[in-house]
């Protein structure tokens, strides 16, 4: 019989693992990694004056930039993959990064999804499966490290180069500063760990003795704080 186990420590845990899956998923999706050099535009034909600079944004498959006498009509930078291919991308290094972080959000995403269900199965064949999602955790945490480590080695490429300056190169932004996605990333991986060792008090808080107590009183749903 299925027994639905809540708890405060559990259900954070199922909280925090679906925030941190979200939160690297979007942020490699993002082209907000870097913020480039500013650019001035062409002259507006209608009021005779420069339109506003603006500062292009490249991600590690996408960038956001504003193309001259197409957008006089649009602020908004057209934002798109710059890379159709994967040997597109801006640079070895980048496509390494892009491999990392895909596997560890890809487990990342696994164990949102089976969180969820943790209230209801709490083992799988006979392994607490708290702990078995913590590992997964672990693991997806090394991926996401060794991706942020590679990225910066890739400022030295062409496509960087382009948007920071020819000062930019590996390791040294030139002109260029982080965005929000590349910060948004280092959290999420500080998170990872985070939820990581958090899940052995998950396991703790679902198979304490008032869980059993509960359980053995014939209990189905067990809410405790």
């Amino acid at each position: 019989m299925c027994h639905v186990i809540v708890t405060c420590r559990s259900m954070l845990w199922t909280i925090l693992s679906i925030v941190v899956a979200f939160g690297e998923l979007i942020a490699f999706m993002s082209e907000d990694w870097l913020i480039g050099k500013a650019k001035s535009t062409d002259i507006d034909n209608r009021t005779g004056g420069h339109h506003e600079p603006y500062r292009p944004t490249l991600g590690i498959y996408g960038r956001c930039i504003k193309v001259p006498k197409v957008q006089y009509f649009r602020r908004d930078p057209l934002c798109g993959p710059y890379a159709e291919h994967f040997s597109e991308i801006a640079s070895g290094f980048w496509q390494a990064t892009a491999i990392f972080l895909a596997v560890g959000i890809s487990i990342l995403c696994i164990v949102a999804f089976v969180s969820v269900f943790t209230m209801c199965v709490q083992s799988v064949m006979k392994k607490s499966i708290f702990n078995v999602c913590g590992l997964l955790q672990g693991i997806a945490g090394l991926f996401l490290i060794l991706g942020l480590i590679i990225y910066p080695a890739g400022w030295g490429s062409q496509k960087v180069i382009g948007y920071c300056g020819h000062y930019a190169s590996a390791y040294k932004l030139g002109e260029c500063s982080l965005g929000w996605a590349f910060y948004t990333a280092i959290g999420g991986t500080v998170l990872t760990f985070i939820c990581a060792v958090f899940s052995a008090q998950a396991e703790i808080a679902t198979s304490s003795d008032k869980v059993q107590e509960e359980i053995e009183e014939g209990k189905n749903l067990i809410c405790l704080l």
